[in-house]
């Protein structure tokens, strides 16, 4: 298992190829909470929109929101799971989590990868809503999925 800041070559291509991450972030007294996302990668930070999936409170009510505004940390987990456990594998990304405001220019980018990478995004106003940097601070990987990039 290895622990740095910055992604190795295999990790990049095994993130590139899911296509679902859990996000976890905590309140301000450390109480957790998970949701799968989507995300985009652009070589330096991860990125995860507020889309337009039905969702019961206002963006700005929703607890990862609100979490990240507390305490500004999260981790982002992308893992494979397979009955073949040759084929086991995640990415575990821990950082300094933000929220870029529609009109910031990295907020820009960030909806590109992210449309690029999923069409469904394509036909959403994201360009209205914030989107969720990471910034990772310890990147830790482990799996015969990482090691073998053919594996897919």
């Amino acid at each position: 298992m290895t622990s740095r800041t910055t992604l190795t070559e295999a990790e990049v291509a095994f993130v590139s190829r899911q296509r679902v991450a859990r996000l976890a972030t905590a309140d301000a007294e450390g109480s957790p909470h998970v949701v799968p996302v989507c995300y985009a990668f652009d070589g330096a930070c991860f990125y995860t929109p507020l889309d337009e999936k039905p969702k019961r409170v206002a963006e700005s009510k929703l607890r990862r929101v609100r979490n990240i505004e507390a305490r500004h940390e999260a981790s982002l987990l992308i893992d494979r799971y397979d009955d073949d456990w040759s084929r086991l594998g995640y990415v575990l990304v821990h950082g300094r989590a933000d929220l870029l405001d529609p009109g910031d220019q990295t907020h820009s980018r960030a909806l590109a990868l992210l449309r690029e990478r999923y069409p469904q995004y394509r036909t959403m106003a994201l360009e209205t809503r914030p989107v969720i940097v990471i910034t990772p601070d310890r990147v830790t990987s482990w799996g015969p999925a990482i090691t073998n990039r053919g594996v897919d």
